[in-house]
């Protein structure tokens, strides 16, 4: 059978959805994760977890660490990999992500055009990292967590996201494409 003459598939994974259907669904999974996990969607606050626990299989002793002298990061620290639900959250979302794109014959692996493109990443990627941890989250803690409590911190962040979204786009264009 030709998954492409499947309607089903071609409706639900092969096609965009709306923007309405997009919306409609991170909300209703926003509602499962808060009833579940009884706190808000939060994405960045448990990779640096991730490190910790990948130097302490590596034997250093983290838990003398200012980041997680905390009674709640110490408990964190002493949970696992798998049996923490905001890791097993995260690790599902990979999985979902790469099996989304795998499913609407997406993925591909690009070959880099320039260096000026990697150097974007890097930067990105770094800018990104520390702007969520001075934030105490990222932007789906800031936005959709935010929203979704009726937060008025949540609309302003979004606002400012989008303008930063602009020109962080003008000077990504600028200099390094």
């Amino acid at each position: 059978m030709n998954l492409n003459d499947n309607k089903f598939y071609q409706q639900w994974f092969k096609n965009s959805w709306s923007y309405v259907t997009g919306a409609i669904l991170l909300s209703l999974l926003q509602i499962v994760t808060l009833s579940v996990i009884g706190e808000p969607l939060k994405i960045t606050s448990i990779f640096i977890y991730w490190a910790g626990w990948v130097f302490s299989a590596l034997g250093a002793d983290v838990s003398s660490w200012k980041m997680f002298s905390s009674p709640e990061a110490q408990a964190t620290l002493q949970s696992s990999f798998l049996t923490n639900p905001i890791s097993v959250r995260n690790i599902g979302i990979i999985i979902g992500a790469l099996l989304a794109s795998l499913l609407a014959s997406q993925f591909k692996i690009r070959k880099v055009k320039s260096y000026k493109q990697v150097i974007a990443a890097i930067i990105g990627g770094l800018l990104m990292g520390y702007g969520s941890k001075i934030a105490f989250g990222c932007n789906i803690g800031a936005f959709f967590s935010g929203v979704s409590s009726l937060s008025l911190s949540g609309w302003l962040f979004g606002l400012f996201m989008f303008f930063g979204a602009i020109i962080g786009s003008k000077l990504l264009i600028r200099f390094l494409l």
